[in-house]
Formats: structure tokens, C-alpha cells, sequence
């Protein structure tokens, strides 16, 4: 079983299931990965809230759970999704949307 941190918490990356673009990266501690696989959707523990939450909760833009891959030590999570929408709070489809390009971020194409 994933191991968590001496925090309560793991690192969780969101890929696109279809394409396997990186949508986001995100916390979790036991009670997100407990709601996590008992709904579907992908939710995440707030380090700066100090809370649960779901991604989509007040935009309802969720990302619909396919598949969890544990790495191999354990301590990491990648969750495959479909996303009801654009994962970053930015509204661009994903949190990646910028390229770093020698000394300052350039925003990708398509992003």
C-alpha cells in the first residue's frame, strides 16, 4: 500500500489517461486517497488550508479516476484521469502551461 510522509501526505501527479499529458501535481494524505478511490474522483489534502478537498469541488471541473499507480517506493501516486474540464485553477488545461525558456516562463502553445 502507498506509504506517507512523517507529514501524513504523498506527492500526487495527474496525468491525462487519453494522452498522458501531466495535468497536475497535488498532495495527498489517507483521507483524500480513501475519497479518492470511493468516489471516482480525484481529491487532495490543502497543505496552506489545512483540508481536504476535490479538484472541481466549486468549478466542477473533476478529474474522473481511471487508474492509480504506485511507485516503487511507495511514497508517490499517479493517477491516471479524465478531466471534466481544464485542471488548472487558471482555467488552462493544465498546471504545465508554461515552458521555461532561459531566464523567464514562455506560455506553451495549446496550453
Amino acid at each position: 500500500m502507498p506509504k506517507f510522509d512523517a507529514n501524513g501526505l504523498m506527492t500526487g501527479v495527474t496525468v491525462h489517461a487519453g494522452s498522458g499529458e501531466v495535468l497536475m501535481v497535488a498532495f495527498l494524505n489517507e483521507e483524500a486517497l480513501a475519497k479518492t478511490r470511493e468516489t471516482g474522483c480525484a481529491h487532495f489534502y490543502s497543505r496552506s488550508r489545512g483540508k481536504l478537498w476535490m479538484k472541481g469541488e466549486t468549478s466542477g471541473h473533476v478529474l474522473r479516476v481511471q487508474e492509480i499507480l504506485v511507485d516503487c517506493d511507495q511514497d508517490a501516486i499517479v493517477m491516471k484521469v479524465l478531466p471534466e474540464g481544464p485542471a488548472c485553477h487558471t482555467g488552462a488545461v493544465s498546471c504545465f502551461y508554461r515552458r521555461l525558456d532561459g531566464d523567464r516562463l514562455v506560455r506553451r502553445d495549446g496550453a
